[in-house]
This record gives C-alpha cells, sequence and structure tokens, in this order.
C-alpha cells in the first residue's frame, strides 16, 4: 500500500546584506500538504559566523513568543501571518554582532520533517552600488530623455506653426 507523503517546504533568502543599525524583515514562507495545524510551530535560531552553538531568536506556537533573554531580547518582532504561510520577523537595530546564519523552521503537524529555511545576513556599514540600483537609475535616466526629447519635439512643432502662421500673415497683407 502507498501511503500519502507528507511535504513541507520552507522558502528564504540566501543572502541578506543589511546596514547597520537598521531594521531588517527576515521573510520565510512555507507550503505545507497539509492544511495549517493548530499546532503549528515555528522556531527562528541563529548561527554566528564563528559557527559557535545555536541560539534562539524567535518562537510561535499558536502566538509569538518573545525571548526572555540572549542577544535578540526586545530585538525580534513577529512580522509574519499564518493564513498566508508567511512566519516572517523583524530584526531591529542590527549590529555587526548579528552577522551569521538564520534558520527558519516550520512544524505543521502531521507535516514535520521538510527543509529547513537559512538566511546569511551580513551587516555592512553602508550599502554597496548594485544592480537593482543601476536598473533604477537606468530607467529614470530613459524617463528623463525621452521627456526631454519630446519637450523639444512639442517646442519645435509650435515655433514651426507660429513661423507658419506669421508667413501666412505676410502673404495675407500682401495680396
Amino acid at each position: 500500500a502507498l501511503w500519502p507523503v507528507t511535504a513541507l517546504e520552507v522558502y528564504t533568502s540566501r543572502e541578506v546584506d543589511a546596514v547597520n543599525g537598521t531594521n531588517l524583515r527576515l521573510k520565510c514562507t512555507f507550503s505545507s500538504s497539509s492544511p495549517i495545524s493548530p499546532q503549528l510551530s515555528v522556531t527562528w535560531n541563529f548561527q554566528p559566523e564563528d559557527l559557535s552553538s545555536h541560539e534562539p531568536v524567535f518562537y510561535y506556537l499558536k502566538e509569538p513568543y518573545k525571548l526572555s533573554a540572549g542577544r535578540f531580547k526586545g530585538r525580534a518582532t513577529w512580522d509574519g501571518n499564518i493564513e498566508r504561510y508567511d512566519v516572517s520577523i523583524v530584526i531591529w537595530n542590527l549590529q555587526p554582532t548579528d552577522n551569521g546564519t538564520f534558520t527558519c523552521q516550520v512544524k505543521n503537524p502531521p507535516d514535520v520533517d521538510g527543509t529547513i529555511g537559512e538566511v546569511r545576513l551580513r551587516v555592512v556599514q553602508k550599502v554597496h552600488f548594485s544592480e537593482i540600483h543601476f536598473l533604477a537609475i537606468a530607467i529614470g535616466s530613459a524617463c528623463a530623455l525621452m521627456i526631454i526629447v519630446v519637450t523639444i519635439v512639442i517646442i519645435c512643432r509650435h515655433h514651426r506653426k507660429k513661423q507658419q502662421e506669421k508667413t501666412t500673415e505676410v502673404s495675407d497683407t500682401e495680396l
């Protein structure tokens, strides 16, 4: 006999850069072959770059639970929506000591085995010029150039029309 296979998949960004002192939403979504269970749980953990032991960041079971101790006490808040399969959190006031890997684990009984989402965070002093910035500048420049060209064409047509009207007036007065 074949038993149905339970499948729980967790999705996160692979790597994220964030600026020192800012807040960051660590996005984590999931899909499950089972309907959302009242016993659904979410565990967020952190492993520093030096690969020392995992530290708890956040826990959810029926409701969000804040940490009572640790580096993320008072700095990690729930930003998810279980009905939308979103179990994201926000880390406030990022510090260079937050460099490392965050894991997001979801258990939705009977789906308790599945992938664990991992996000590698790098806290930087300033944002580097990225492809998105380049794309935004390119699109903005193209739009500005198009507006300038259209404006010049309109002005030229308007000027040409005025010249034709003047020429027509002069011709009419000569007749």
